[in-house]
């Protein structure tokens, strides 16, 4: 579990983040959803501890990560896994040293450990025997996958954050990508937070969701509640139609 406080944060003076508080649950993608300049990855980075909020505390399982001591947050960070918005694999990096390199960083495995848990990782995300290929002899949506992969490289691994994961994948790609982090989220017993504009993914796996506008929270709640909502700016978000027609689906399945 993650709460977050009173979270703000300002660059150049103008506010990005205004008082934002909310507990991203165990076990669920918790999704974080907004436009374009909502400030959904700024609080992201806030959370993960990539910059410091200007106010408010960021607590793990009730441990205050920036009051705490430097031990502490270095255990914590080696609790985190990040999938980055466009994968951000290594090019000069082989797809197996890119999924070892949180272990050669952050673990005091033997090499032939951090091996069997990069193989462990790529048959998780269906990609057994890419070991060789670099990334670009691969495409977009394995690339995705080898940085899924390279998140959950940690054994230590708790928490999940995933910067717009379905950017640039095709619809059948971007759902797989989502059905693999549902999956591991549950099978791992996660904190999965997921900064989204894709409202299919919302539709799909969307679970405990924050709304942000314009750098407030103008909602938070379940996806079956949403299309009642009385904020004028989350119904402007959710006017497209494959949307209610999938949500609705959703919800008659449960």
């Amino acid at each position: 579990m993650i709460e977050i406080e009173s979270i703000a944060k300002h660059f150049d003076g103008k506010p990005v983040l205004r008082d934002i508080s909310f507990r991203f649950e165990k076990n669920k993608v918790n999704m974080v959803i907004g436009g374009s300049g909502a400030g959904k990855s700024v609080l992201l980075k806030c959370i993960s501890g990539l910059i410091t909020p200007d106010t408010g505390t960021v607590k793990y399982e009730n441990t205050d990560f920036f009051n705490s001591p430097k031990s502490i947050k270095q255990r914590i960070r080696r609790e985190m896994g990040m999938l980055f918005q466009n994968s951000a694999l290594f090019d000069s990096k082989n797809v197996e040293e890119n999924i070892r390199f949180p272990l050669d960083l952050l673990s005091t495995m033997g090499n032939d450990e951090k091996l069997d848990r990069v193989n462990y990782c790529l048959h998780r995300v269906g990609l057994d025997n890419l070991n060789k290929k670099i990334p670009s002899e691969i495409s977009g949506g394995m690339k995705k996958r080898v940085g899924i992969a390279r998140a959950i490289a940690l054994n230590s691994l708790k928490y999940l954050f995933c910067d717009e994961p379905n950017s640039g994948l095709d619809p059948k790609t971007a759902h797989r990508i989502d059905e693999l982090i549902l999956d591991i989220t549950q099978e791992m017993s996660l904190t999965t937070v997921v900064i989204s504009h894709d409202l299919n993914s919302v539709a799909s796996i969307g679970d405990h969701i924050l709304f942000l506008h314009e750098g407030i929270k103008e909602w938070a709640g379940s996806k079956k509640n949403m299309h009642h909502t009385d904020s004028s700016a989350l119904q402007e978000f959710l006017s497209f139609g494959y949307f209610q027609t999938a949500i609705k689906k959703d919800i008659q399945k449960q």
